[in-house]
């Protein structure tokens, strides 16, 4: 019995339940290896094997959430700042949301992977959140949700109905660009090369007028392209100019892996920062500082001078 080629599905399901892709791929394992010991008490009478595995991943992922908080971005936690020379402290304590590095699984429904409806849905409980990913994404029966959960129908309804609502205010998923759209490249690249040249009124002509910008581990956020602005020109008074960048996806949205100059030359690993665009601007950016980050998208720690504009 071969599991392999529900691993990548698993592991979206996964970081959509606990907003980890290190925590998702260590629950996958763990319910691979759960499937494997069992192989010959599954019954193909009851629930395709596709079905299955996903009973136990959302018992292992429910498991796994006991007693457990949820894990936010920046703008979850409170109010933005004014101040764009306020102290860049990270809070280490916070169990931060982390990007979904796109290259690294076959995943088909990348929508509902959006970095904005994956921190929405940390806020539910934790069976609501089972319900709607297994209903609303995956398109699972209620009476198979019913069967996975170890309820009934009418609970697996009832619970749909309330996540529904909880998520009301959440963005459309279908209004954010997808990364290979023309439109979306095209303000992605002019984002880039503005960044490359530190050229910072022309990175917020490309920023819609209430573009977030938020920075975890640090808890700080700024909204308005004004802050944005501001806060870009203290980055680039900092870390000076002559940054490079690579481009790439996570969450299925466009991202930027930004590499800042070194004095003896080269350039070394700084952010990961994750788009939204919509409307033909830049609405929201989120800038990943983490190391382990780094590592689940297996980006380089340095890289010499020069162009550097790849894709990955």
């Amino acid at each position: 019995m071969d599991f392999e080629p529900y691993r990548g599905e698993l592991t979206a399901f996964c970081y959509r339940m606990l907003g980890s892709v290190h925590e998702a791929e260590d629950l996958v394992q763990e319910t691979l290896l759960r499937a494997w010991k069992a192989r010959d008490r599954y019954d193909p009478a009851r629930a395709s094997v596709r079905t299955w595995l996903y009973r136990i991943a959302t018992n292992v992922c429910l498991t796994a959430l006991e007693g457990r908080g949820r894990r936010p971005l920046p703008s979850g936690l409170g109010r933005p700042s004014g101040d764009v020379e306020a102290a860049l402290m990270p809070a280490p304590d916070v169990p931060w949301l982390e990007p979904f590095p796109d290259a690294r699984f076959d995943v088909e429904a990348r929508a509902d992977l959006r970095l904005a409806w994956v921190a929405a849905v940390q806020v539910l409980p934790a069976r609501q959140r089972a319900v709607l990913v297994l209903r609303e994404v995956l398109a699972f029966t209620a009476a198979e949700v019913a069967g996975q959960l170890g309820t009934t129908v009418a609970a697996v309804n009832s619970a749909l109905q309330r996540a529904r609502a909880a998520l009301a205010g959440v963005g459309d998923a279908d209004a954010v660009g997808e990364p290979d759209d023309p439109a979306v490249r095209a303000v992605v690249q002019r984002y880039v090369r503005a960044f490359e040249a530190a050229d910072v009124p022309a990175l917020v002509r490309l920023l819609a007028d209430d573009a977030v910008l938020e920075m975890p581990p640090v808890p700080l956020w700024y909204r308005g392209s004004r802050d944005y602005g501001r806060f870009l020109q203290r980055v680039f008074r900092m870390r000076g100019t002559g940054w490079s960048v690579w481009e790439l996806t996570a969450n299925g949205q466009p991202a930027l892996a930004a590499y800042a100059p070194e004095p003896g030359g080269g350039c070394r690993l700084h952010t990961l920062q994750v788009f939204t665009v919509t409307g033909g601007r830049v609405a929201h950016n989120v800038v990943f500082a983490d190391p382990r980050v780094f590592d689940a998208f297996e980006l380089e720690g340095a890289i010499p001078g020069g162009e550097f504009r790849r894709e990955r």
